[in-house]
């Protein structure tokens, strides 16, 4: 690893100029990103921190040619002593690996991406926000990068970290619309629903567009086979309550499977609900007491109303709901304000 000059790592944190309070989820450019190069059929082996910027990238490569790629996204927490927190890295790395294998690239181990993360937060850390006020959002990019003109793997590939402090992601209690004619993922294990594909997000933007113009926060997807059963928002997994019952969306192959999903299951199980991961109708959505998503970016965040066709059903929000006590226990645990019994956290510094 060669650094650039300077002591990044232990060196003085100069303030960042940054307004704290007056944080959200957009860019923030910061002073380093991490990059690795792999030719193929090789394996990672070292990479540097640079300055943050552009990279130079052929026309005819494989990531802007064929959309060979895939991301990360994982966030780095300030704690109240000033120690500084990642939240299951190790599950990011191996998603990374999943995605890398269905798209023919090859990838960092989990112990280099861990070490890729735990370095660019070091390099930024004058970026972390103080605590309650947002975190360092880190982007871990994997795509092929070597020129090629014939449909096939890229003959070179690039792993990229650059971060970025974030606040939230949506301001308050989503509004969703039911999107019944378009369809983010095919039906069943033979697509990249269940990856993090450049390739799943674009396409998303035409049903976004048109439900934020006609007031709503996001979308909500449906299975592409029959329309019947709710799968996931643009970039988030949902969730209904029952009574006693936390019902989401079985990972079928066409559902992200969300880290923060996975915690928010162990952690209701821990507080005594019941949590079924089934298919979930659009029915069965609509008698619900309340609605909730999970993602990195949006943490925990209640639903307070959705919108199918001409029906409208409102939900139960506020400090009082499962989704405010689970998003209060996730929190405390990734920001250090709760014990850690699971050990999902890694100290940075």
């Amino acid at each position: 690893m060669s650094p650039p000059s300077g002591n990044i790592n232990n060196g003085s944190e100069s303030a960042a100029e940054v307004n704290w309070d007056e944080l959200g989820f957009n860019l923030v450019t910061t002073d380093y990103m991490y990059v690795m190069k792999c030719a193929k059929g090789d394996k990672f082996s070292e990479g540097s921190l640079l300055p943050y910027g552009n990279i130079e990238i052929s026309p005819c490569s494989g990531i802007l040619n064929y959309g060979q790629g895939i991301f990360e996204g994982l966030k780095a927490h300030r704690t109240e002593d000033g120690r500084i927190l990642l939240f299951r890295p190790d599950e990011n790395g191996l998603r990374m690996k999943r995605g890398a294998d269905r798209m023919c690239m090859p990838s960092p181990s989990v112990d280099q991406f861990v070490n890729a993360v735990k370095l660019t937060v070091l390099a930024n850390k004058r970026w972390v926000p103080p605590l309650g006020k947002g975190s360092l959002y880190l982007r871990p990019l994997l795509i092929g990068t070597g020129p090629l003109l014939g449909l096939a793997p890229a003959p070179e590939y690039t792993f990229l970290i650059y971060c970025s402090p974030v606040g939230s992601y949506h301001k308050g209690a989503l509004n969703l619309k039911v999107e019944d004619k378009l369809y983010r993922a095919i039906s069943g294990s033979g697509g990249t629903g269940g990856i993090k594909s450049v390739t799943n997000y674009a396409p998303v933007y035409t049903a976004i567009i048109d439900a934020k113009a006609n007031g709503f926060s996001d979308v909500l997807f449906l299975d592409s086979a029959t329309g019947k059963y709710i799968e996931e928002a643009s970039a988030c997994n949902v969730f209904v309550v029952k009574g006693n019952t936390i019902s989401t969306p079985s990972l079928d192959g066409t559902i992200l499977p969300g880290i923060t999903r996975k915690s928010i299951i162990e952690v209701a199980i821990d507080l005594g609900y019941q949590v079924m991961e089934r298919a979930v109708s659009v029915e069965e959505m609509l008698v619900a007491d309340e609605m909730f998503c999970t993602g990195t970016a949006v943490v925990v965040n209640s639903v307070a109303s959705v919108s199918y066709k001409e029906t409208t059903r409102d939900y139960k929000t506020g400090p009082e709901t499962l989704s405010a006590k689970l998003r209060k226990t996730l929190v405390g645990i990734q920001t250090g304000c709760l014990e850690d019994k699971k050990s999902w956290t890694v100290t940075v510094s």
